[in-house]
């Protein structure tokens, strides 16, 4: 995708500015292309057929009535479908065999191992034939004892192997001896159910072959991962596949693998010698996209007389797929936040014959602070203390669990600015102590919380002597404005006009991204842009210097200012066209290509170092109905310390995203899981309530704008930090609206009677 930005006059600094997304008026004119509206000739349509039992094997499939339907091309099941080379295992070495969503080879065997599982597809001329044509296909099947009930497995759970930057596991001091010691003290068990994906745009596959050559219309969050796990598939080299991804109607992980459907859809178009077409139905979704685990989880907390904690354990489970799938990190935010001598965390899961879980939004933490944070809100009430002066009087100046230092946290000054903001100094400590009528109004807060990192990310940047600048990287856009943020920011690096830089993004042809996963895109894309636009100037300054009576002969780089569409120093200096046309160039490039090598090798070194993160404080008020139980949220406030705001519409937008997925976790979504076959219950969104407009108040985001001095522009990733701390913030002012403590989500109305 390629994208030219606004025009504009303005010299001052493009970043921070409320830039409108440069996609904007394609997507609402109904211009941008996703990957189920690209056409080629001879289209043909894929429907799946999915199992039906959790565990066992196809005792027979007859597909004689869906070949007989008119229309249709092929019916391709495991006993005539080419076969794929079996998905690799996870290997850290290699970090694209984290797209290996499930270890089943699709079509090549007969087992299944959850309940739909595609055991077939049919080709038609038309989607409508494919589906109907699917449904006549009739299986039969051996079954074998499948275990599916997380809540009967869970005593069973096993450690969980720790993963580098991923510990699993923290045992400092003696935990639960000062818990036991304590004067105060909590001791909580929360639970929390899975969660499923419901993007915008449900998941679709447009897969072409010429002879070798694989090209693919895909949704993707990590274009570079999905592409070499493909070329491992059906064994070709990388360079023959091509992923065009330019937008991604939202993602929040579960676009991040490699899942049933791309796969078989490019089977399919490979074994028909046809460019087909499969797009999920939303119930598809749900049966061949995994999504966010449950968890069970306990919080202990112990404190002096004056609410110093003295002891902090958080121990949880959580499930994986027998077939695939990655533990959560549902401890992480308990190693950073609060001041504790003595800390046991542990993890533990139990796997299941269920479709493997996958990454949603913060995971890990998103369902971590959940209990994290309600438990010290509930310490909070048991001392009779104000929930703010408890958290901050428990405020590190190090890192609890690893006692390296923080590289910039500002937590303080975000509670402080939010209880002003909020009016919490009106908030009647007692609880259900105001009334508006029939409703019981209440306040919460709780602190946010997500990790800060960075992943290699190559940029190209072109000069061209009419001062344009073209960006060119294999970046994702799922709705964020990543084309607008980084053009800003080539904007202010280069000197140039916004409305002269141009941006290529979404194609596996481009420079390599980092992947749209953990919010590491921005800040990995603008590393990779500084260090290119640092290569071009220095590159513009050796020709500079090349050509007689040159302003700019016999200065330094460091000396320059890029301002104007040119370098620039107090007594005089060029522009780029006058450099180039000196030079006899139309045009000057600088690529830059980061070693995966050194990339890991510093990101060792820094984490024993420092540790980065982006916090906030999460305001809530709620309004509980003292007959019914009916919970409303009726104001929000979010103050983040997120380093460098580049963009603030695009960042306000991703802030209030993450807060309405947030109440929606706390207050509706659950997918429901049949305990006896492994069927789920509710795949659609009739059926899986996710937050809608008359469910969400308006929405107050604000950041204290610092900039951290060991990231790229002094930025942290925001895609995810809006959504931590939401549920407990949810569940603490309902504690306080009712005097309940709600520790099992969703908090639905029959919890409150």
């Amino acid at each position: 995708m390629s994208i030219q930005t606004e025009t504009t006059t303005d010299t001052a600094p493009y970043v921070g500015r409320p830039v409108e997304r440069l996609d904007g008026p394609a997507k609402v004119s109904g211009q941008a292309r996703f990957a189920a509206e690209n056409h080629y000739p001879d289209m043909a349509y894929a429907a799946l057929v999915h199992a039906t039992i959790a565990r066992g094997r196809i005792a027979a499939i007859d597909t004689a009535a869906a070949c007989a339907v008119p229309d249709v091309i092929a019916v391709l099941t495991h006993e005539n479908a080419p076969a794929m080379i079996p998905a690799p295992k996870l290997s850290l070495l290699d970090l694209s065999t984290v797209a290996s969503a499930t270890s089943v080879n699709y079509l090549a065997t007969d087992e299944v191992h959850w309940n739909g599982q595609p055991v077939a597809v049919v080709v038609a001329e038309t989607w409508e034939t494919a589906r109907h044509a699917a449904s006549l296909v009739d299986l039969s099947y051996e079954e074998l004892p499948a275990v599916v009930d997380f809540a009967a497995e869970a005593p069973n759970a096993v450690p969980e192997r720790s993963m580098p930057l991923m510990p699993s596991k923290a045992d400092k001091g003696k935990a639960a001896q000062a818990l036991a010691d304590a004067p105060f003290s909590v001791d909580l068990q929360f639970s929390t159910p899975p969660h499923n994906h419901n993007a915008i745009e449900p998941h679709a596959t447009t897969a072409v072959w010429d002879g070798d050559q694989l090209t693919l219309h895909e949704p993707a969050q990590n274009i570079p991962w999905l592409r070499k796990h493909l070329a491992k598939r059906f064994g070709i080299p990388e360079e023959a596949v091509r992923i065009i991804s330019p937008f991604v109607g939202g993602a929040f992980g579960g676009k991040s693998r490699a899942w049933p459907g791309v796969l078989i859809a490019a089977m399919a178009a490979r074994a028909t010698g046809r460019p087909v077409r499969l797009a999920l139905t939303r119930a598809g979704v749900y049966h061949t996209v995994g999504g966010r685990t449950p968890s069970t989880q306990r919080v202990a907390l112990g404190a002096d007389a004056q609410g110093k904690l003295t002891a902090l354990i958080h121990t949880s489970v959580s499930r994986t797929g027998r077939v695939g799938g990655m533990a959560e990190p549902i401890t992480a935010a308990s190693r950073h936040l609060y001041a504790v001598p003595n800390i046991h965390l542990s993890q533990r899961s139990v796997e299941l014959d269920l479709l493997s879980n996958t990454f949603m939004r913060a995971p890990g933490e998103a369902i971590g602070t959940f209990a994290l944070e309600s438990a010290v809100d509930e310490l909070a009430w048991r001392m009779g203390m104000d929930p703010i002066a408890l958290r901050m009087l428990n405020e590190p100046d190090r890192d609890p669990a690893g006692g390296q230092r923080f590289t910039h946290r500002m937590l303080r000054e975000a509670y402080t600015r939010g209880a002003e903001n909020f009016g919490w100094h009106q908030r009647d400590p007692r609880a259900g102590a105001r009334r508006d009528g029939p409703w019981l109004v209440g306040m919460g807060v709780a602190t946010a919380y997500h990790p800060s990192m960075r992943m290699p990310a190559s940029v190209t940047l072109r000069l061209h002597a009419d001062g344009t600048v073209v960006m060119r990287c294999g970046m994702h856009e799922m709705g964020m404005g990543s084309a607008t943020v980084q053009a800003q920011i080539v904007a202010d690096e280069m000197g140039v006009p916004l409305a002269s830089v141009h941006v290529e993004y979404g194609d596996s042809d481009l420079p390599p991204s980092a992947g749209a996963i953990g919010s590491v895109q921005t800040a990995s894309v603008a590393a990779g842009v500084i260090a290119a636009s640092t290569m071009l100037k220095r590159s513009l300054l050796t020709l500079a210097r090349r050509a007689p009576g040159s302003p700019l002969r016999g200065r330094k780089l460091e000396d320059l200012q890029a301002r104007d569409s040119g370098l620039h120093h107090p007594d005089g200096g060029q522009t780029y066209a006058e450099i180039l046309s000196a030079a006899g160039r139309d045009h000057l490039e600088a690529a830059f290509k980061p070693s995966m090598l050194g990339f890991v090798a510093r990101m060792a070194i820094d984490s024993r170092r420092w540790v980065t993160g982006a916090s906030g404080a999460q305001f809530c008020e709620v309004r509980v109905n003292a007959d019914t139980g009916e919970i409303r949220v009726s104001r929000w406030l979010g103050v983040f310390d997120v380093g460098t705001v580049i963009n603030p519409r695009t960042a306000a937008s991703q802030l209030r995203g993450g807060i309405i997925m947030g109440i929606g976790a706390a207050l509706s979504e659950q997918t429901l899981i049949d305990g006896r076959t492994g069927r789920i219950m509710n795949p659609s969104l009739s059926e899986y309530h996710v937050p809608v407009h008359a469910d969400i108040p308006h929405i107050d985001v604000d950041w204290l704008n610092e900039p951290d001095p060991t990231t790229p522009l002094g930025m942290h990733g925001i895609g995810e930090v809006g959504i931590t701390g939401v549920a407990a913030a949810v569940a603490n002012a309902i504690r306080h609206a009712t005097g309940k403590r709600v520790v099992d989500l969703p908090i639905t109305l029959d919890k409150l009677l």
